[in-house]
């Protein structure tokens, strides 16, 4: 019995010590947050079933399921089983069920691998299955011309309802590429390179010709011995790239290219077709990016129809999004601009005449989200009731009133049906994990999801978002700050100031957790204060407050962090002698800067990809907030961290992936040869077979080496 009582206690105190465990972050929980469980539940893939009023989700990447706006309960559509089971003729056979597209109410794709899958609901059938290449990329599938597009290389193809494969392009040179998303770098909001016309009969993509750019060595080292591979990289004030857009017919085989005119390396950005598939809309921004012209193309012979309307800036025009034809209106189209200032959106029709403006004030537009199906409103995201907040509004196109649909504080994602009436609303905050509601326009009629804090049994410091005065003495700033669990306001603390600070980039969100990441909460765990300030030149606040970059990128950024770091020094629990900085990309950038300009501010910094001269970054990004290194000489020379080296006094480590497409190595290894030269001592970290972000397991080892250096210097 007595040992029956103490093998009782022992289960006990092991059971019990084991939940004090768990209620401690661990640096792989908190790098593996969502395996773990630490991140708020969600409804995947939640949509409107088309021109319905049901709504579907995966359920537990296992069904696909609905609900109904009456509230007649949760309905299986498939299975992942069923769904397996009719995929078994194929040869084909899924782990779990992922995101979904309604082609019509009872139909439905999605794409697994190298297939493009259709499926019947009502039939309970596979109806299609488009097996491609197993090279294949960029795959985009068109309903209405029930086909496929896709790349293999640099060519591009497409498979027809008979499955058979059609080449478009046959470039045997490699460095003409056809269809792919990476065109311009990816900048001016281009996220892909093939664009199907509305019903199906053509397929317009960008042609990128890189002969004429540079070759830059990168090594692989995962193979013996190493190889040494080149990519095409156009640094600034150096050869760009020359891009085209052609427009392939399917039932005459040809391609017609549109005229876009002279000088070839221009950007094309804002490729939209016409409701009519009678012509192709492309905004040409020339290589200074401070002039747009948004020509109307004849798709069918290639000849430029009109100009609708040019846009000018003394610093720079940055088109982000397509048109937005409207619905039963197929002459008009709603136009994003910052034009006044502010992202906002503009009533254009076909012929260039600008019909209105739709919004306007000291906020932005974030997204437009869709219209109603009679084309009367449009849904909007804005920052209209704070820079901290996202609200979804219904906008009256014709007189401009703009309808609130979200209430709480937070940032909401709402999913119109596509008649308008009903509205999904899911939202996040500072106080909600996630919170999903169905609504009547502005009206909640229940409740889909309540999210749980998954966090509610962890130690985790307490947060709060606060606002300080810019270095311009006026310009309101947001900063999150994290404090350590058990704070005691009589010791004295390190922090570690976390930061980005460069274009399209807020790190400070009324949001779960503020917008941080789980290592900050464990960083504070381990007895550190974290740190985030949204310096000017960040995203959101409108086009004066991210242009004061403009030539000089991260001066006033860097003013701005330093107003943090003195608000930090008056607090009376800050160790003012042991204040670190930590940042990736141009994050990694700040790092470099702050602890070179400013050096007797920081103990010790951890940058992360930094970009360290700007001559040695890419002419679409760099270019338009530097100029040319030729034009802005003292800009350039101003910003290079490559000058200011010689004045670092605290510990700094550089970690750099070594086939880092995005900011080349040798913005690091240069930065290296140059403190050898002066005889500063640098720390530097490789990762020989990552890119610019560090992923896989090799996550954790990396977060890992970054809390390691601040345990050790700071």
């Amino acid at each position: 019995m007595k040992r029956l009582g103490f093998i009782a206690f022992l289960l006990t105190f092991v059971l019990l010590h084991t939940l004090a465990q768990s209620n401690e972050l661990t640096l792989r929980k908190a790098v593996f947050g969502y395996s773990y469980g630490l991140y708020p539940q969600n409804l995947y893939g939640l949509q409107w079933r088309a021109n319905t009023h049901y709504f579907t989700y995966v359920k537990d990447w296992q069904a696909i399921v609905q609900q109904g706006v009456d509230n007649d309960g949760e309905q299986v559509l498939v299975s992942l089983d069923d769904l397996n089971k009719a995929l078994k003729s194929y040869d084909i056979e899924l782990s779990y069920l992922t995101g979904i597209n309604w082609i019509d109410q009872n139909t439905f794709y999605f794409v697994d691998d190298n297939h493009v899958i259709v499926y019947s609901v009502d039939g309970q059938e596979v109806k299609k299955v488009f097996d491609l290449p197993e090279n294949s990329a960029n795959i985009t599938y068109s309903p209405q011309a029930d086909a496929v597009a896709f790349t293999v290389g640099n060519n591009l193809f497409y498979m027809d309802s008979l499955m058979q494969v059609h080449q478009i392009t046959n470039d045997k040179d490699t460095n003409i590429v056809n269809g792919d998303s990476y065109v311009h770098r990816q900048e001016f909001g281009i996220d892909h390179g093939i664009f199907w016309s509305p019903r199906g009969n053509y397929i317009a993509f960008y042609r990128k010709d890189e002969r004429m750019v540079e070759d830059y060595p990168v090594i692989d080292f995962t193979v013996f011995p190493a190889r040494v591979k080149y990519l095409k990289y156009p640094f600034a004030g150096r050869t760009s790239e020359q891009v085209k857009l052609g427009v392939y017919s399917l039932a005459n085989h040809e391609i017609t290219y549109m005229e876009t005119g002279q000088p070839a390396d221009h950007f094309l950005t804002s490729v939209t077709w016409d409701p009519s598939e009678k012509y192709v809309y492309i905004g040409i921004l020339n290589r200074d990016q401070n002039h747009l012209w948004m020509n109307k193309y004849d798709a069918y012979d290639g000849h430029l129809v009109k100009t609708l309307f040019e846009e000018t800036n003394p610093k720079y025009v940055e088109p982000l999004h397509p048109l937005y034809f409207v619905p039963g209106h197929d002459n008009e189209f709603v136009y994003f601009s910052q034009r006044d200032g502010w992202q906002h959106l503009y009533l254009y029709n076909t012929e260039g005449k600008l019909l209105r403006q739709l919004t306007r004030g000291q906020w932005e537009v974030s997204e437009l989200i869709g219209f109603s199906a009679d084309g009367s409103y449009a849904f909007i995201i804005t920052t209209k009731d704070s820079p901290l907040q996202r609200h979804g509004y219904k906008l009256d196109l014709k007189t401009g009133k703009l309808t609130k649909l979200t209430r709480d504080h937070g940032m909401h994602r709402i999913i119109p049906s596509a008649d308008g009436q009903y509205v999904i609303n899911s939202y996040s905050s500072t106080d909600i994990p996630r919170r999903i509601l169905l609504q009547k326009g502005d009206k909640q009629l229940r409740t889909l999801l309540d999210a749980p804090n998954p966090l509610k049994d962890y130690k985790v410091g307490q947060m709060r978002i606060g606002t300080l005065t810019a270095a311009d003495g006026h310009t309101t700033l947001y900063y999150r700050i994290i404090l350590p669990p058990g704070f005691d306001p009589n010791k004295k603390y390190p922090v570690v100031v976390y930061v980005y600070g460069g274009p399209h980039a807020q790190l400070v969100l009324d949001t779960y957790l503020g917008g941080a990441r789980l290592w900050d909460y464990y960083m504070a765990q381990k007895g550190y204060i974290m740190f985030t300030l949204d310096n000017r030149g960040s995203d959101n606040r409108g086009f004066a407050f991210e242009s004061v970059i403009y030539r000089h990128l991260g001066v006033n950024e860097m003013q701005d962090q330093i107003k943090g770091v003195e608000y930090l020094k008056s607090l009376p629990y800050v160790d003012t002698n042991r204040i670190g900085v930590h940042g990736w990309s141009f994050g990694g950038f700040m790092t470099t800067s702050l602890m070179t300009t400013y050096p007797d501010v920081f103990k010790a910094g951890v940058a992360g990809g930094p970009v360290i001269d700007w001559s040695m970054y890419e002419v679409m990004y760099g270019e338009r907030y530097m100029d040319t290194p030729q034009s802005n000489p003292e800009g350039y020379a101003q910003t290079s961290v490559l000058n200011k080296i010689q004045n670092l006094k605290g510990k700094l480590l550089i970690i750099h992936g070594q086939i880092d497409p995005v900011v080349v190595p040798q913005n690091s290894l240069r930065l290296l040869m140059k403190a050898q030269k002066l005889n500063i001592q640098v720390d530097y970290y490789p990762y020989p077979h990552q890119e610019h972000g560090v992923g896989g397991i090799d996550r954790l080892h990396l977060m890992q080496k970054i809390t390691d250096y601040f345990d050790t210097y700071l």
